[in-house]
């Protein structure tokens, strides 16, 4: 196969149709009013950016109703082109085949499309001269009604802000957080072990993968941050907490990123963050985001 052929997965959008029409009635029970924003650069060491970033916020009120809108971080892995195609091959596929899903179960949805992506990206690898290898890590988060949910797989990281705390939701998938984990090593010689990089789990590597999910209630005033490993190995989680929660979205993603370059920026570095700003019930008071689409 010809590494010029585009690859993209397949969907039945006959059976899809059908699915999506039946729901056209649904409606949130729940609007969320967010302020979003994304950045990505390519450090100071590095030749060529192997991160990705992609945001869905649907208009649609039954789309939003059934699957929330998307926010997600990859870091790709393989060297060369491999890394960039690995981590936008892999978010595309999670997007596309989530939001092509009708399924209302979004954790049981996440992770079907977590887990087509890992096969579309292994597949790619065995088929496509020079892509042997080529792998991602994956933190996806979605945001329906009043709930949060993130599929994960790798040392990408999501972060919640609630109250004046920093919580990591999610769990590295990588040889020194495991032996942290086993109590074999301490977080300190964890960061500076020669085998940090080193991915247990990621898109790609393996036939199949079993994602992470995790479910959060959403509160108004949560900040939510994605974050590739080129910003959590430069920038300590107080440093992080303290440039998100004090700053709006745009300004923090941007200042976030600059720490990580001030520090050293020896890998790619990618930051999205999203801000709940209200939590509106349709058809009671009118949110800002019910405003702007124009319906109660």
């Amino acid at each position: 196969m010809s590494e010029s052929i585009e690859i993209t997965a397949k969907l039945d959008t006959a059976d899809l149709a059908q699915a999506w029409a039946e729901k056209q009635d649904r409606k949130p029970t729940y609007v969320l009013d967010l302020g979003v924003a994304a950045r990505t650069d390519m450090g100071r060491v590095r030749e060529n950016n192997e991160d990705k970033f992609d945001f869905f916020q649907p208009d649609e009120l039954p789309v939003l109703a059934v699957k929330g809108s998307f926010f997600a971080v990859a870091d790709g892995m393989g060297g060369h082109e491999c890394g960039q195609v690995a981590s936008e091959l892999g978010l595309r596929t999670v997007l596309t085949q989530y939001y092509a899903d009708p399924d209302e179960d979004v954790e049981r949805s996440l992770s079907a499309a977590i887990r087509a992506a890992n096969s579309f990206v292994y597949d790619t690898a065995q088929v496509v001269p020079g892509r042997s290898g080529m792998g991602s890590t994956c933190t996806v988060a979605v945001m329906r009604e009043n709930e949060l949910y993130v599929g994960h797989v790798g040392d990408s990281r999501a972060y919640l802000i609630r109250e004046g705390k920093l919580e990591q939701v999610t769990e590295d998938h990588s040889w020194v957080a495991e032996q942290v984990k086993r109590g074999a090593l301490t977080e300190e010689e964890a960061a500076y072990s020669p085998f940090r990089n080193v991915i247990t789990r990621s898109l790609g590597a393996q036939p199949e993968v079993e994602p992470d999910v995790y479910r959060r209630e959403l509160e108004v005033g949560d900040v939510l941050l994605l974050c590739s490993d080129g910003l959590t190995g430069y920038v300590d989680d107080q440093t992080i907490f303290e440039i998100a929660d004090s700053y709006g979205p745009s300004l923090a993603a941007l200042k976030l990123v600059q720490k990580a370059n001030e520090n050293g920026g020896g890998d790619n570095v990618t930051v999205v963050i999203v801000a709940v700003r209200d939590i509106a019930r349709l058809g009671g008071r009118k949110s800002r985001l019910c405003r702007l689409l124009g319906r109660e």
